[in-house]
């Protein structure tokens, strides 16, 4: 069986090379394209047509879900979707664009086997049908969801509720442990992740903020900017800026300044009734 040819978008290149490095020991497919946003995923899916998209939801300018009904409003060969993102609220969506998988960062590799296989039997059965004259392999909206896929569901619900309340920050040559309701903000920086509380200042072990906040609740920790995630409990002051954008003054020792990206500030002033 020749290998699945497939596009990677995620916003995030350090999340898009975890994606290739996971596909790569999984085998049988090959990585043809990557993508940053939702338009520039657009234009490399019609230009490659690959068997499989692997497409982030939360991303500047369009998102994963706008990215997938617009392939299916283009009335064109469209490629499989597994949608591979940090939040589980989304899963209906997803089933509601005929997803072939959902999968959660941080990326299981034994779910992403399952997601590929999941691939090849749906091109499989696409490839074998003559019923119709819809295009094959093209997704469809779903009228409905099924008992499978509100069984689904509920497993990925069930998976975010389970994971670990703490969180290791290193400080110095130590680990400890920091219960999320700590955390202040968490940003992007040359090494890493810094990860600030009230106490300590340290380096989280997770590689992207994708990924941390997939272990946080997303109602309560907001991707404020593409390099800060903020406790919005945590927040002092609400500074206006240039352009009717904020500034927000966090609670920790040095009241940090974090600025508040384009995209997120109709959803602060929304929240805040600003």
């Amino acid at each position: 069986m020749s290998d699945l040819r497939a596009v990677l978008v995620d916003d995030e290149q350090l999340a898009r090379d975890e994606l290739g490095y996971l596909l790569g020991q999984v085998g049988g497919i090959q990585v043809i394209g990557e993508a940053g946003n939702g338009l520039e995923a657009l234009t490399t899916i019609d230009r490659l047509q690959p068997d499989v998209v692997f497409l982030d939801v939360q991303m500047p300018g369009l998102t994963g879900f706008e990215v997938a009904r617009r392939l299916i409003e283009g009335n064109k060969p469209c490629s499989h979707i597994i949608f591979v993102t940090a939040f589980d609220h989304h899963a209906i969506e997803a089933f509601e664009v005929n997803a072939v998988d959902y999968l959660l960062k941080p990326v299981d590799p034994g779910r992403l086997e399952m997601a590929v296989e999941r691939a090849r039997q749906r091109m499989s059965r696409a490839a074998d049908s003559t019923e119709g004259t819809a295009v094959a392999g093209a997704p469809s909206l779903a009228g409905a969801v099924s008992d499978d896929q509100i069984e689904k569901i509920v497993r990925l619900v069930s998976e975010r509720q389970s994971r670990r309340e703490q969180i290791a920050v290193k400080v110095d040559e130590r680990f400890l442990l920091v219960r999320a309701e700590e955390i202040i903000y968490a940003s992007t920086t040359e090494e890493g992740i810094s990860v600030v509380t009230a106490q300590y200042a340290g380096a989280s072990n997770y590689r992207t903020l994708d990924e941390l906040h997939a272990r946080l609740d997303p109602g309560v920790f907001w991707r404020v900017h593409r390099s800060h995630l903020v406790n919005i409990n945590k927040i002092k002051e609400i500074v206006p800026w240039f352009s009717r954008n904020y500034i927000l003054r966090m609670k920790d020792a040095k009241a940090t300044e974090i600025p508040v990206s384009r995209t997120q500030t109709k959803r602060l002033r929304e929240y805040l009734k600003l």
